[in-house]
Parts: C-alpha cells; structure tokens; sequence
C-alpha cells in the first residue's frame, strides 16, 4: 500500500518536476481519505498528508481516544488512536506508488506516532530532535534528543521489508520566520547528520522561504552543497516551505508569496514544495483551497522551469551574505564537540553555539539576535556565543517590540502592497 516516498521525489524531480504538496489533517477517516482523494486528483504532480491532530502530537492520547469516542472534530488525524485497520482503510486505493503519503505531527516525543504509522504501513514522516522540541514544546533537549534516536532506529529496523523509509528534517524551518539562514541551513544538516547517523539512508532537508529571493536562493544553494559534503551515502533531496511567517491577506498578495517560493524551488533545484493557501491569514483551509494552492504553484513551478531553460544555466544563486560559511561553521563547531551527535547537540545548546533568537524554550541560550536590513535580507545583530566572528559581520542596532512587530509583518505588507499595485495597473 505505501510506496517509497523518496524514490518517488526522485524520479520526478530527475523528469524536471517539482513535487507539491499540502498541508492536511482531518480527524474524521472519512474526511482525511477524501482529502487525500483531492490532493492525488489535482491538476500536480503530487504527495499525499496526513497530520496529526494536537492532543496526538503532544501525547494525550486519552483526551485524543474521548474525542474520537464523542466524534469531536479534531484539527488532525488521530493516528495512535484508530486502529492500523481503520489507517489501511483510509489509504487503500489512493497511497501507493504513484501517490506516497507522508505523516506530518509537530511531536517532540513522537515514539507513539512512529510506532502507530509503521503499524498502518506507512514509512515516510518529519520532524526533528531540534525542530520539534525548542519550538513546540517544554520537553528538555536531552530527552527529545533521546527519544528520536529511538524514533530513527524504529524506521532503520523496517529496511528490507518494504518501501525504503523517508524521514525528513525540520530544521530549516526552526520558528518560521526571522531566523538569519546560515542557523536553518546548519540545524536542517545537523539533522540530517542525525537521522543518517542513526540508520535512516533516505532524507529531506526542509528550508522554510524568508525575506528576501536572493538571500533564500543563496541559502538552499548552501543547504545542497553542505548535503552533498556530509551526507554522500544518502538519498537526499531538498523540500522549500512557502513562507511560514504572517501571511499576506489578500488572494493577490496570497498568490504572489506562494509563486516566488516555487520559483525559489525550481531556481536552486529542490525537489519538493508545501504550499500554503490563500487562506492562511484568515482560517484554516478547505480542501478545495489546498487543492487550487497546489495547482497554482504546480503551475508558476512550470512556468519558472520554461524561464530557467529559456535563460540557461548558471542563474544566480549567491547574493553574497555568507550563508555557506555560516552554515559550515556551525556544523563543524557542533560535530567537533562529540563523537554521538546526539550528545553534540545537547552541548551545542548549552554552549550558545546553536542559539536561535526569538526562541524561549529553556535550552536555547537566547542571546542571539536579529533583524532585516534595508534590502529585506535577515541579519545578525548580535551572535552570542555562537562561533561565527570571522565569517559574520553583526551591526546595527537590535530591535524593540514595535521593531519586531514590523519585521514579522514586512512580507504579508509587502506581497499585499505588490499586489495591489498589480491590480492598478491592470484596471
């Protein structure tokens, strides 16, 4: 039933397509197994979501059982609660080769939800010992740490018997939004360090889209380089997150956000987009509004291939910030700290030498800050302890709280102001 989620990444992405894919979780099976219906209709090429609901996520299962007891309408599936019956029943007939289906839950301690998908036949998922503890939880580092290793050792244990597992990092989507590149480049390969190190041979490395197209284009340029250094023995590929910050409020602002990350995609050669919808600043989306999100960026994907061959090769992908040697610095600072890179991590923290502003979880040192220059681009004002003083040029004053309420807002203000001025001049 499950079909090798890498593989099938691959094979399109070697076909010069860009694979898109939602975000989607339902809790009624009905409803989730329609929404999957969708996705693999679409007008794209496409892969398949299931997300977890809340209560899963955080590891109440009790509360997650009396929901479904009561058919509560839960904001995702309840994987660990139904049974691998009801999840085959979901899925027969719409995952397979042509359609694989990842699991997606935003769970620090996720042992439950490895053990419910594999149960289900399912091999593909995401998250991180990083990614999904300081973001999302209070879970001390060491024991999130802890627990993916036994998540990574689980998905290691089914090679062999079945479709390939894929596990993909969130590291470079640490807190969605003003977190200079050079830090999500590292954390994403850090990650990817972890789950190669730990068995897992099939791997994506997650980049979320930020301020500005070139500093973004020369970040995911950085990430594949670092990849094909460090992880040579593995089946990699590159995913691109549309922007996970505030989103623009109009459908034009909107549509323009979602076209420049899949430009962003095709101009550095990622494999794979998730997109988010036009409704995002306001709800949660229907089905219908994934589904149109994933052709629209399927499309502007198709578009931007047209303009990249038409141009030739060699697009610029540096605009000259020094993502690379950040990211390098950083990932020789924390593999030089221990042998186990669990461990590494857990010192790298408590060293400062992994330090993600913004970010109040009790292992993050804090210390480091940010800001957006004049051209949009995120920049350190302040490193910490973090090893980066020959290849970082910090400055300019950090950012009180109005400050840091305009820059979380500058790209929904700046898609909607491009958006309304297109608009003008089409009239």
């Amino acid at each position: 039933m499950s079909a090798a989620f890498g593989r099938f990444v691959a094979r399109a992405h070697a076909a010069g397509t860009l694979v898109v894919q939602p975000r989607m979780g339902m809790g009624r099976p009905a409803r989730m197994r329609a929404g999957l219906l969708a996705t693999k209709s679409a007008a794209a090429t496409t892969v398949g979501t299931l997300t977890v609901d809340s209560y899963t996520r955080t590891g109440d299962l009790a509360a997650a059982r009396r929901a479904v007891a009561e058919g509560a309408d839960l904001n995702g599936y309840p994987l660990a609660c139904h049974s691998p019956e009801t999840t085959r029943e979901v899925l027969r007939g719409v995952a397979g080769d042509d359609f694989p289906v990842q699991v997606r839950h935003g769970s620090a301690r996720p042992e439950h939800i490895f053990r419910a998908l594999l149960a289900a036949g399912l091999t593909a998922t995401e998250g991180g010992p990083v990614s999904y503890c300081l973001p999302y939880s209070r879970t001390p580092l060491a024991e999130a740490v802890a627990c993916w290793e036994r998540c990574c050792r689980l998905l290691a244990a089914v090679r062999g018997h079945g479709p390939e597992p894929h596990l993909e990092t969130f590291g470079g989507c640490m807190m969605g939004q003003l977190c200079p590149p050079g830090l999500l480049v590292a954390l994403s390969v850090l990650e990817g360090v972890f789950f190669r190190r730990h068995g897992v041979r099939s791997i994506s490395l997650s980049y979320a889209q930020q301020t500005s197209p070139a500093q973004d284009a020369e970040a995911v340029t950085a990430l594949g380089r670092l990849a094909a250094e460090l992880l040579p023995d593995t089946d990699w590929h590159i995913v691109v997150y549309a922007y996970m910050g505030v989103y623009p409020r109009t459908p034009g602002g909107a549509r323009l956000l979602l076209t420049d990350a899949a430009r962003l995609a095709v101009r550095t050669g990622a494999a794979r987009l998730i997109v988010k919808t036009a409704a995002e600043a306001h709800r949660i989306p229907t089905v219908a509004e994934n589904v149109r999100a994933l052709e629209e960026a399927a499309a502007a994907a198709a578009a931007a291939g047209r303009a990249e061959n038409g141009a030739g090769a060699g697009a610029g992908t540096d605009s000259g910030t020094g993502v690379y040697e950040e990211a390098r610095a950083l990932v020789e600072a924390v593999l030089s700290l221990d042998g186990d890179i669990g461990r590494a991590l857990v010192d790298a923290f408590a060293r400062g030498y992994l330090d993600v502003p913004h970010c109040l979880h009790p292992a993050n040192a804090g210390r480091s800050r940010s800001c957006l220059d004049g051209a949009g681009r995120l920049r350190w004002t302040d490193i910490g302890a973090m090893p980066l003083g020959r290849h970082t040029a910090t400055g300019g004053a950090g950012v009180d709280s109005a400050g840091l309420l305009d820059a979380l807002n500058h790209v929904s203000r700046s898609y909607d102001r491009r958006a309304a001025v297109a608009a003008a001049r089409a009239r």
